[in-house]
């Protein structure tokens, strides 16, 4: 259900440890919208499923941003390995 998927994206997303309270808030709006029956209170399924999304749009914003090995991190690491060898080669070794 609902609260399952919000469980595995805030995992995914690693921001339980950052942010607890709004992590436990956005699983209590999943547990909440998944609580209500299919077809019941659709005003209420809809106000429940934008405060969700609202704040699971804050969440993914204070994602840590995990670094796949792209060009940036290349061109990164062959600096670093430019500049220690001028270092090298400046204190004559």
């Amino acid at each position: 259900m609902v609260e399952d998927s919000i469980r595995q994206e805030l995992d995914k997303l690693g921001v339980t440890s950052t942010a607890p309270g709004l992590a436990e808030m956005a699983l209590k709006l999943a547990r909440a919208l998944d609580q209500i029956p299919d077809g019941d209170s659709p005003t209420s399924q809809a106000v429940v499923a934008d405060k969700l999304h609202g704040l699971m749009v804050r969440l993914r914003a204070l994602a840590p941003i995990k670094s796949e090995g792209d060009g940036v991190d290349d061109i990164t690491r062959k600096r670093e390995e430019r500049q220690a060898a001028v270092r090298r080669k400046a204190s004559g070794g």
